[in-house]
């Protein structure tokens, strides 16, 4: 089930517009990107953090919903989001977050955890001009398979550069910093009842989010972000 600013409202198209807005000053900034997956606990029962990292039986009875966020390394804004069901598998999202990314910013690094590592999620990276530094599985190896010339250079220069892919990967930690960001603001927790309600308001923390790096980045950078172009809803 996949969620991307469609409220299903007479809103929605206004709202996608708020969340590209929110991020379009920053593109001149942003040039490497994180991507990563958390989640948002709905009001019942245990939260996220607890059912994750303290009882993991309770992951079956928990319900939450997850957020894919692509995040700027030097901003932490959010430049694309999928909202999905706690089920989705975080890979499946990368295509379409980098894709969505790329319509705005120049992306010339996308960085990932292991969840994400397929040579689709590869190429898909540098189809757009990004060099993916998607972190290795201690399985992981060269192989002998047709098809695979990509995965195998990909691995060959990981194996030789190590420290290098190693230093360049760890950028991904940004967007474990832009979850805690949100969450620390806004809460990790959505009180609204219905599905649509709590989809809503997951994106709105994120709308908030980004509105909160673009006011410190006009600060620190002395960006001169300019409002409000056309909007035909």
């Amino acid at each position: 089930m996949l969620w991307n600013f469609r409220f299903k409202t007479a809103s929605a198209c206004c709202a996608e517009n708020l969340f590209e807005e929110s991020s379009l000053p920053l593109s001149a900034l942003e040039k490497t990107f994180s991507i990563d997956a958390s989640g948002l606990s709905t009001t019942n029962g245990f939260t996220w953090l607890h059912a994750k990292h303290t009882e993991p039986r309770l992951i079956e009875k928990k319900d939450w919903l997850k957020i894919h966020c692509c995040v700027g390394n030097l901003t932490n804004v959010v430049t694309a989001v999928e909202v999905t069901e706690k089920y989705d598998h975080d890979t499946n999202q990368f295509e379409t977050l980098v894709e969505q990314t790329a319509e705005n910013f120049t992306m010339t690094e996308v960085s990932a955890d292991a969840a994400y590592l397929s040579k689709d999620n590869m190429q898909t990276a540098l189809n757009y001009g990004a060099y993916p530094y998607i972190a290795w599985k201690s399985n992981s190896k060269i192989t002998g398979k047709p098809n695979n010339e990509l995965w195998n250079k990909m691995f060959h220069y990981y194996s030789l550069n190590k420290e290098k892919f190693l230093e360049r990967y760890h950028q991904r930690s940004n967007s474990e910093t832009c979850f805690s960001m949100i969450k620390a603001k806004f809460s990790d927790r959505l009180r609204s009842k219905s599905r649509t309600a709590q989809i809503n308001e997951a994106l709105c923390k994120i709308l908030c989010h980004n509105l909160c790096c673009l006011i410190q980045s006009i600060f620190e950078f002395g960006l001169k972000p300019d409002f409000w172009k056309e909007i035909n809803c």
